[in-house]
């Protein structure tokens, strides 16, 4: 059940089934609530928890789809790994897939994994804290699954360097390959490498990457 806010504070519900798709995404079209804002979006998330919604800046929001075993798993290796480094660094905060993103042209995206300076953060009210943080984040990651069409991520890496990421990785399992987002520059791919740093931005974060490549069922 999807649910929908209306204008008097109620909830409306509808029935969508969401079937696999071969072109890696599933748009709701919402034409009946053109302007929804970004306070209704969030309740609109919280009225469908089970339901990763993120919003383009172009008003479209998208269905993500569960990712599966071998996916979780390497994304749970990613969040780890980032975890320890923040909590041995002390300057920033680590999130998760769960966390939502409201960035300066209206898209609300939740990465695979981010990261945020701690003074920025320090910088919003609580009550903003507690909603979809309204900043781009200092780092991301995105990690590719089977159901996503590269051209999707590369435009969603794009819009994060666009709205002031400052550093972007776009992880891609199946092709061994790592493309690194910067502000101002050219996307730098990079093939099959064993570790990537996030020297400058995060200094003397290194990503193992042995255990992205291999499949989970060799571990």
């Amino acid at each position: 059940m999807l649910g929908i806010m209306t204008a008097d504070g109620g909830t409306q519900t509808m029935t969508i089934a969401i079937l696999p798709c071969a072109e890696g995404r599933l748009t709701l079209n919402l034409s009946p609530w053109p302007d929804l804002s970004a306070e209704d979006f969030f309740q609109l998330c919280a009225a469908n928890p089970d339901l990763r919604l993120e919003r383009t800046a172009e008003g479209e929001i998208v269905i993500m789809a569960p990712a599966g075993g071998a996916s979780s798993n390497r994304n749970f290796n990613i969040v780890v790994a980032l975890a320890a480094w923040t909590q041995e660094d002390g300057t920033g905060v680590g999130f998760d897939s769960s966390a939502g993103f409201q960035l300066s042209d209206g898209a609300v995206l939740g990465p695979d994994a981010a990261w945020v300076r701690r003074e920025r953060l320090s910088a919003l009210s609580a009550d903003q804290r507690e909603r979809f943080l309204p900043l781009a984040p200092d780092f991301v990651i995105e990690l590719r699954s089977p159901s996503d069409r590269p051209r999707d991520l590369e435009t969603k890496m794009a819009a994060y360097a666009a709205n002031g990421v400052r550093l972007g990785w776009l992880i891609d399992p199946f092709a061994h390959t790592i493309t690194v987002y910067r502000p101002g520059k050219d996307p730098e791919l990079l093939r099959a490498p064993e570790r990537i740093t996030g020297d400058p931005e995060l200094p003397g974060f290194v990503l193992e990457l042995a255990g992205i490549w291999r499949d989970p069922r060799a571990t």
